[in-house]
């Protein structure tokens, strides 16, 4: 009895041990899509062609009716169904309020696996790039509160 114990208990550590570093390779990973806000500031100053994509969700950004200047507000729930409009040769910048910038980045790995290989994450989301200092616009236009995901 003792010893099934013990054997269901390493294995449990086991399975945890391989979840955990899996999770932290794939944090890893994703990492290097992030680009910081100075950084895409200068982008946007050079009027590079990006798009930037407000990533929130519905109830943050009622909490923070502020948007990036010349961002465009997608749902997260709809930027995958919308990836027609959604160009695949252009660099996309997403970003959300998320402390871990955590709907941004499932959204950066999903659109990954569709073939999206000039998409970024925006490091500290709307936070970082308030941090820095840089312009944020009212966002007034209607939007749903459907908070399912």
């Amino acid at each position: 009895m003792y010893l099934v114990a013990i054997l269901a208990l390493g294995l449990g550590v086991l399975v945890f041990g391989f979840l955990r570093l899996k999770h932290l390779r794939e944090r890893r990973e994703i990492e290097a899509y992030g680009i910081e806000a100075d950084a895409l500031h200068a982008l946007l100053a050079e009027g590079r062609d990006v798009l930037v994509l407000d990533v929130r969700q519905p109830l943050d950004l009622l909490a923070h009716s502020e948007i990036i200047p010349g961002a465009r507000r997608i749902p997260p729930k709809e930027v995958l169904e919308a990836t027609a409009d959604i160009p695949k040769d252009r660099e996309v910048v997403v970003y959300c309020t998320c402390a871990s910038e955590s709907t941004s980045r499932m959204i950066l790995r999903k659109a990954q696996g569709m073939d999206f290989t000039n998409m970024r994450f925006l490091k500290g989301g709307l936070d970082g790039w308030k941090a820095k200092g840089y312009a944020v616009e009212p966002y007034d236009q209607p939007f749903h509160l459907d908070t399912a995901s």
